[in-house]
């Protein structure tokens, strides 16, 4: 059976790579890999002929030509609520971290380790009330995005006892079901974060999100609220959220992405992008990547894709030859297909096909080997955008 490359890309945690089976080469000096497992390198499938899957060990793809991906038949993965819990784990300290003064107060404690050991508790209690802040029970949270990590917050702030409310643009039912009853889920944004005393956003970084939070989002925000940005840096304006904070209209901003304009502003806490790095997270990432990128290469069953259509199938112990059909969504696919085979008297012991209304993804499995004329007919569709051969025996 054949084996095939992957090429490692960034550091992925072992507990995930172990799960390749030794029908898979993994190197980091792989020149022409059938697959990469990637963190945060840029990629460019356009450097890869033999390519045929990407897999995101995390949620965001941004540093994958994706567009081209799928222009070319090359799956990407991406591992949704793999790093869920490490986020929502940060995201609660980092507001508890502003709200009580907890940076500040931590500084001044430093501060006193040249006084005398009999005057320091008396410089605290006479000092400490600088520091009083705030409780975040009763406070009302907006979350902007509701998927896996969105989801977790809204949860974790009716569990600390706010007020929560929820928008999403293009929600996921999945997510939407297994949020808490209490979390109010709003119509439009303005209603969502009019209110709210913290906005926190959990958005993708798409052509349709880069700079979402300008001016105009930023005037929809309540005078004095709290923005959270642990998503992606490049969602937010940030010139209009510094001059925001200069102008008081926001409280702070607390964020994964320190720039040389945000570091040293005193309304701004940021922390070195550390929202997913916890040894859980990247081994939940590693693991889920791996797999999916097992199953697509050695089956062609498709998983968390971005940009194909989720279809799985186990083929029985008869099947000879499964093959892969990748194209656009138009009418008429599946009779082309299945009367090329027939034109070929080549009997079909399993078709399945599934479309995300960009892409069409075609399993066939058949008893016997396919001839190559077959396929170079399928292949002479202009609709057809790749096609793979994997043969079982």
């Amino acid at each position: 059976m054949k084996t095939y490359s992957v090429k490692k890309m960034n550091a992925i945690a072992e507990e995930g790579l172990s799960l390749f089976t030794d029908r898979f080469e993994v190197s980091e000096n792989e020149q022409n890999p059938h697959g990469i497992i990637v963190r945060s390198s840029p990629v460019d499938v356009d450097l890869f002929p033999s390519l045929l899957a990407v897999a995101r060990a995390g949620a965001g793809v941004n540093n994958i030509n994706v567009e081209r991906a799928t222009e070319e038949g090359v799956c990407v993965f991406n591992t949704p609520g793999a790093n869920a819990n490490a986020v929502v784990d940060l995201v609660f300290p980092m507001l508890g971290v502003w709200k009580r003064n907890i940076y500040r107060g931590i500084t001044f404690c430093q501060s006193l380790k040249d006084l005398n050991p009999e005057e320091v508790s008396g410089v605290v209690e006479q000092r400490k009330s600088a520091f009083r802040g705030e409780e975040i029970a009763g406070k009302s949270l907006a979350v902007v995005g509701l998927g896996q990590i969105g989801m977790r917050l809204a949860n974790g702030g009716i569990h600390r006892n706010m007020v929560v409310l929820g928008y999403d643009p293009s929600p996921a039912v999945e997510n939407i079901h297994k949020l808490l009853p209490e979390v109010k889920i709003c119509s439009s944004l303005k209603d969502a974060v009019g209110t709210a005393d913290v906005v926190s956003l959990h958005l993708p970084l798409t052509d349709r999100t880069r700079n979402i939070v300008n001016t105009e989002f930023i005037k929809k925000i309540k005078p004095g609220a709290v923005l959270v940005n642990y998503s992606r840096e490049q969602i937010v304006d940030e010139e209009a959220v510094l001059a925001a904070l200069d102008n008081g209209h926001l409280e702070a901003y607390l964020t994964d992405f320190p720039t040389s304009a945000n570091i040293g502003n005193e309304k701004v806490l940021t922390t070195p992008h550390l929202g997913a790095s916890t040894s859980e997270s990247e081994e939940n990432c590693a693991r889920m990547a791996v797999k999916e990128l097992s199953a697509y290469l050695e089956y062609g069953n498709v998983v968390h894709s971005v940009n194909f259509p989720n279809i799985e199938s186990t083929p029985s112990d008869d099947i000879h030859t499964r093959l892969i059909v990748i194209n656009r969504d138009v009418p008429g696919m599946i009779a082309f297909v299945s009367n090329v085979f027939g034109t070929y008297g080549v009997n079909i012991a399993g078709y399945r096909n599934q479309s995300n209304g960009k892409v069409g993804y075609n399993i066939i499995d058949v008893e016997t080997p396919v001839p190559a004329e077959l396929i170079s007919e399928v292949e002479a569709n202009n609709d057809v955008i790749r096609t793979r051969e994997i043969v079982f025996k």
